[in-house]
């Protein structure tokens, strides 16, 4: 009989097994994540209007005030003909989609493969499960005109840092950051500022990249407005 150990073991994910896997059959691989980026740009591909990737943790409950701003988020961007893409999930990225829902907008969800699941939240018009991050990753910037960062835990800093990469070595232009409620985000961006500005690490254009703000209307017109020039 297996120990309770294993039966708690999560199952390996189509990532882990292919960053493990040594040898084998490197053509299925590669064929399994062509198809997905396939997928991933079909899905897109639907979405019929400008849209924003709204990003936040999974762990912020309902009755939250980041859960309720992300709601009134999701819904002013519907409501300037905005489709609202999320990674597809609970907290925020549910309260977004809702949002979008009750504002007549389109709602999407890309959703990724986890060792524990990750149910797809019920408010997605368009809906895509991914088994890797990178596909995934890709199609939040594809997808959008800018993004909207609400508080969040590892994946949403990776997903913050990635954009201001694409950003800043000129993979993607004219592309609106926005990070939601101030009060979260205070300490690392006088971080940013002390260590990476003051060591040269990074340009004071860089910091340009970014704005802050606590009002959702100011988020939807921080992210339209350079589209409107």
């Amino acid at each position: 009989m297996p120990s309770e150990a294993a039966e708690a073991e999560p199952r390996p994910t189509q990532d882990r097994l292919v960053l493990q896997t040594k040898t084998g059959d490197i053509d299925r691989h590669v064929a399994m994540i062509a198809a997905e980026f396939r997928m991933g740009f079909e899905a897109v591909a639907r979405i019929d209007r400008p849209a924003v990737t709204i990003f936040g943790s999974a762990r912020i409950m309902a009755g939250h005030p980041d859960y309720l701003a992300a709601v009134e988020t999701g819904r002013a961007f519907a409501r300037e003909g905005f489709a609202v893409v999320t990674g597809g999930g609970p907290g925020i990225m549910e309260a977004a989609n809702l949002g979008a829902r009750e504002g007549g907008g389109v709602s999407v969800g890309f959703n990724i493969e986890l060792p524990h699941e990750q149910d797809s939240n019920p408010y997605l018009d368009i809906s895509l499960t991914f088994h890797h991050f990178y596909a995934r990753k890709t199609m939040f910037v594809k997808a959008a005109e800018g993004f909207v960062v609400f508080p969040g835990g590892f994946g949403t800093l990776d997903e913050l840092y990635e954009a201001l990469t694409l950003i800043q070595t000129g993979k993607i232009v004219h592309f609106p950051v926005v990070l939601f409620r101030r009060s979260h985000w205070e300490g690392a961006l006088g971080w940013t500022r002390e260590r990476l500005l003051g060591e040269g690490l990074v340009s004071d254009a860089d910091l340009e990249l970014l704005s802050v703000t606590d009002d959702p209307e100011e988020a939807v017109r921080a992210v339209i407005a350079p589209l409107r020039l």
